[in-house]
């Protein structure tokens, strides 16, 4: 019977590497690194920094952008995700120098430059326009469906969600009668019961006030066909809307990108 070397892929070596040797030409990553750290500038990204004579040292913003664009060229947008890469892939251990921001950190560093990112996106345009990559004669228009973190359930126009408020009301009274007509505790099950209640009426008093609250602060939300009619508010994020997909009907936005014929570069989303 043949005989083989023994490998074992779950096993853990101390390997000697150069990083820029992970980053191979013609790759990706390698046109990422280059273009980060030669041809983009990065000045508005280091304006918010003020440790100039004291605090900690910050990381530097072109190896957290480095890494989260690399991530998003894997379907990666987890924060907790990128930092568990930054730990265990070697790609993402090269782009970042063996160094691993927290997730809250690069979180931070997303939500809190969007003007930034925005004019960084353009540089990577005009750099594609010099190097022939746009075609400038025809483009693209696609658009798809993504969830938002909003409950379908609190969308409704105003009437609607007038009507949910005093729905919820009456279940309030019909729940505080019910337990008003218990005089004295028979069993220790009844006991508990009524506790249950008395959370069940405190969860209600508190979406009641929840959606008096919404409808109190907030105008109506007109459409923009020609009828001008009401569409749905959303209570909690009222920039999304319900709509139709193959998978059932969500709570979210239709995300629409423009991309150009000759190589499918988005320029604009």
């Amino acid at each position: 019977m043949a005989r083989f070397k023994h490998y074992d892929y779950n096993q853990t070596s101390m390997v000697v590497i150069n990083y820029l040797d992970q980053l191979q030409p013609g790759t990706f990553e390698h046109a990422l690194h280059y273009l980060v750290s030669e041809k983009l500038e990065l000045s508005a990204f280091h304006q918010p920094y003020k440790n100039d004579t004291e605090g900690r040292p910050a990381y530097d913003p072109a190896i957290l952008l480095k890494i989260i664009l690399f991530a998003y060229s894997k379907g990666i947008t987890s924060s907790r995700e990128i930092q568990w890469c930054c730990e265990t892939n070697i790609i993402f251990k090269a782009l970042s120098c063996d160094t691993v921001p927290h997730f809250t950190t690069l979180a931070h560093f997303v939500s809190s430059q969007p003007q930034a990112i925005e004019d960084l996106f353009e540089q990577v345009l005009l750099i594609c326009d010099q190097q022939g990559l746009l075609g400038h004669e025809l483009f693209a228009i696609d658009g798809c469906k993504m969830r938002s973190n909003a409950a379908k359930e609190w969308s409704g126009t105003f009437k609607e969600l007038e009507q949910k408020r005093q729905k919820l009301k009456r279940l309030i009274r019909h729940h505080l009668s019910e337990h008003q007509d218990k005089d004295r505790w028979e069993s220790e099950e009844e006991l508990d019961r009524d506790i249950r209640k008395a959370k069940t009426i405190l969860t209600l008093d508190k979406a009641a006030k929840k959606v008096g609250h919404f409808l109190q602060k907030s105008q109506p939300r007109i459409g923009q066909g020609k009828s001008r009619k009401e569409v749905k508010s959303n209570i909690t994020d009222n920039q999304s809307a319900k709509m139709t997909t193959s998978k059932g009907t969500i709570q979210g936005y239709n995300g629409v990108a423009s991309v150009d014929k000759k190589h499918q570069i988005v320029i604009d989303a």
